[in-house]
């Protein structure tokens, strides 16, 4: 089930020529793009600074109408439609606005489950369930003006869950974490999203996108490079995995038995002294890692790794255009 759908979108911006000018420049700043996220799935959208990712973000959560295009979430047109949308689905935004400082956290979120007229006997309970699901519950009724940042930005995900959202859009949501931090929010998006939850972020931390993302769209100028799963993205613009295997000992039948293995494209004896060191491609990483290990037990392994490229190697060739 599609929860997101969009068709040649597009947004422009109109900017005068100066004070007295009445001439506009035209700013496309979203070319066109098109997309579709399912139901329960974790959506990234990456990319530059001035990319389109937030402006993107804006047109689904119905803060900005699209220059033309179809922009559809939760079924309905998200200009024209927006009040069968907005109490369905709510947004983070990184950075440490959207909270009142001088309340609490349990103070905040009672005022916008007020907001969201969530009744008063399901709003105490859910207000906790939270601050427990976001680790805050022993610093619940602090000044949010005390809270580090990325305490704050846990209250926020906790704002962003007060109406049960079925969609929950992220941007930049670890934005000036420290790593610590950074990884218990991820956590948190991780619980969230078990709960049905889908979830649409916005990042430049390729690690974070790697690991939350079930696919992910990298946007250039406005147009999406590629739409895929992250691993499909690597493999794309790297081809076979490849693994560095060094051994000693007996290597007489190592070149060939490595050759058999299923899954294996390719191996290559690097060195040769008293034992072997070999690179071997691996179009079917999986198959290879379940045989492999028959293989090594009977010989004396000195190292064994995986030499794997980043989801942060290929945006960046993808971004300067030594595309697939």
């Amino acid at each position: 089930m599609l929860v997101i759908e969009t068709q040649n979108l597009v947004r422009n911006f109109y900017v005068r020529n100066g004070l007295f000018n009445r001439k506009q420049t035209v700013i496309t700043a979203v070319k066109g793009i098109t997309f579709s996220v399912a139901k329960g799935e974790i959506f990234g959208l990456l990319g530059q600074n001035g990319a389109g990712k937030t402006t993107t973000i804006k047109m689904l959560i119905t803060m900005l109408a699209p220059t033309s295009g179809m922009c559809n979430v939760l079924g309905y047109n998200t200009f024209g439609q927006e009040k069968f949308i907005r109490n369905r689905i709510n947004f983070v935004f990184g950075g440490e606005y959207g909270l009142y400082r001088r309340l609490s956290a349990r103070d905040n979120l009672a005022y916008f489950s007020n907001l969201y007229k969530i009744h008063p006997s399901v709003r105490n309970a859910r207000i906790k369930y939270l601050l427990d699901l976001v680790g805050l519950s022993d610093k619940a009724d602090l000044r949010v003006e005390t809270y580090s940042k990325g305490m704050i930005q846990r209250v926020q995900i906790a704002r962003g869950l007060i109406n049960e959202p079925e969609i929950l859009f992220l941007d930049e949501p670890t934005i000036g974490l420290d790593p610590l931090g950074a990884e218990m929010l991820r956590a948190a998006i991780i619980e969230i999203n078990k709960l049905g939850t889908t979830i649409v972020l916005t990042t430049h931390n390729m690690y974070e996108a790697d690991e939350l993302c079930d696919r992910i769209a990298i946007i250039k100028d406005g147009e999406f490079l590629t739409i895929d799963t992250p691993n499909n993205i690597k493999t794309k613009m790297f081809g076979a995995q490849t693994y560095t295997l060094e051994i000693s000992g007996k290597i007489d039948n190592m070149l060939h038995d490595l050759s058999t293995l299923n899954g294996v494209d390719s191996v290559e004896l690097m060195q040769t002294k008293e034992g072997g060191k070999y690179r071997i491609l691996c179009s079917n990483d999986q198959d290879f890692r379940r045989d492999i290990w028959g293989l090594l037990n009977v010989n004396e392994v000195i190292s064994f790794a995986r030499n794997e490229q980043t989801l942060e190697d290929a945006y960046i060739q993808l971004v300067k255009g030594d595309g697939m």
